[in-house]
């Protein structure tokens, strides 16, 4: 098994009450971080360079410490730190992307899920590693596992940065799988909500009609914390069953796989539990809702970076400009057909659902243990139905695979069920 001095615990739910009550002082905080910083950072390069970057964070957590001196009065997020994903525009930070075109070019008011952020609390501790423009080129972010291999992507600095304790929290975006599967990668917890229901707008967009924010943390409570502090209308008092149906889609879909038999345990370990765990035919043409699905993201980043590509093409690296040269060749009746196709395979996963009393799919986060190099983020196969579609979903750490490296289990939704999706995470990631 591979085992890493890289991998540190950070609970986000503890160390937020610890942080609102008072029991660690935000000084005492910061050292900690700084001194796991100074040690990890070199090794994984999860963030972007930042200048005085632990004295600017005394300085905000002076200020916060001022603004909030009764601990009974202290946001959600007091003072926690959070690393965000370097496609986001944070106040008094230079937004690359993870390429060479020139930042200015991208500047932009504040995310609106970072400006939530730091009204719960918050202090944000750098811009984190993304593949360029949060597609498929990578960065120099290590799995913290085993540094020869790839932490995911494209939200690679998050994970990574989680993973090894630097921070409790990171944001990131999913296009196909780029929370998921990094986080199944990392062996932490990520979550993709429902469509829409963290605000992006203040991202440099690569399709609109497919970007999710995504969030990363070690653990369910912590990220339901999380996710309570920047979703709107979020609905505690949504009533759950401590134990949902669970389907798994059996057909093509889940034979892209190549970690069945873990799987197979996983699920054993589920009913063995005292789940009910249905095996449910999903008859979808997986090959085709790829190639509809690229298209269709292929379209969008075209459109966004029709200015940009005009004038930079040269700076761009390969699959970057592959994809957006593939997308000036998509016809618009194309791209509508994916944007109306999402709507039509939400309706035909939810219908399955309802026919058979199923309140949540599961399925392997990704297809196998994170690949052996750094010129490659993975297969995001995996995700690929639930994000095209807007469902929510979940990955919680399951054991490891045969190169001892962690495998997620991945959770999904009905549309806007994400309150009680955590609630079931919860519970279903102490069986693992």
């Amino acid at each position: 098994m591979v085992t890493s001095n890289w991998i540190h615990t950070e609970r986000l739910a503890n160390r937020a009450r610890m942080l609102r009550d008072g029991e660690e002082p935000l000084r005492a905080m910061l050292n900690h971080f700084q001194d796991r910083f100074k040690e990890i950072e070199p090794r994984i390069q999860a963030f972007l360079p930042k200048e005085d970057r632990f004295r600017q964070l005394r300085e905000e957590a002076a200020e916060l410490e001022a603004t909030y001196p009764d601990a009974l009065a202290r946001p959600p997020l007091y003072g926690i730190l959070v690393g965000i994903k370097d496609i986001f525009h944070v106040e008094g930070f230079e937004t690359f992307a993870g390429t060479e075109v020139p930042p200015e070019v991208f500047a932009g008011p504040e995310s609106a899920v970072v400006t939530k952020l730091k009204e719960a609390g918050a202090l944000i501790m750098g811009k984190t590693v993304t593949t360029e423009f949060a597609f498929l080129e990578p960065g120099p972010t290590r799995n913290p596992y085993d540094l020869k291999r790839t932490p995911g992507g494209s939200s690679s600095g998050s994970a990574a940065a989680v993973a090894t304790g630097m921070v409790p929290l990171a944001i990131g975006t999913q296009t196909v799988g780029s929370t998921i599967r990094p986080a199944a990668y990392c062996g932490i917890v990520g979550f993709k909500p429902s469509f829409g229901r963290i605000d992006p707008t203040g991202v440099v967009f690569f399709s609109r009609s497919a970007d999710h924010v995504g969030l990363f943390a070690q653990d369910v409570a912590g990220m339901h914390l999380a996710a309570s502090a920047v979703i709107d209308n979020w609905q505690e008092e949504r009533l759950a069953p401590e134990k949902p149906v669970l389907a798994v889609p059996e057909g093509a879909y889940l034979q892209q796989a190549n970690a069945l038999e873990a799987f197979e345990a996983q699920v054993q370990a589920l009913i063995a539990a005292g789940y009910v765990v249905k095996r449910i035919p999903l008859e979808v043409d997986i090959d085709a809702l790829k190639e509809l699905h690229l298209d269709m993201i292929a379209a969008e980043v075209a459109q966004e970076h029709a200015g940009w590509f005009g004038e930079y093409e040269h700076l761009y690296r390969p699959q970057t400009a592959e994809i957006i040269r593939r997308g000036q060749g998509v016809s618009e009746e194309r791209l509508e057909e994916g944007r109306n196709n999402r709507l039509t395979l939400r309706e035909h996963l939810e219908s399955l659902m309802r026919d058979n009393g199923i309140d949540a799919w599961i399925s392997p986060a990704a297809t196998g243990e994170a690949p052996l190099g750094l010129h490659t983020t993975g297969d995001s196969s995996m995700n690929l139905p639930w994000t095209h579609a807007g469902l929510p979903a979940v990955t919680v750490p399951a054991g490891v695979g045969d190169a001892g490296m962690p495998l997620g289990l991945q959770i999904c939704a009905a549309f806007n069920m994400d309150e009680a999706l955590l609630q079931w995470s919860e519970y279903i990631g102490e069986e693992f």
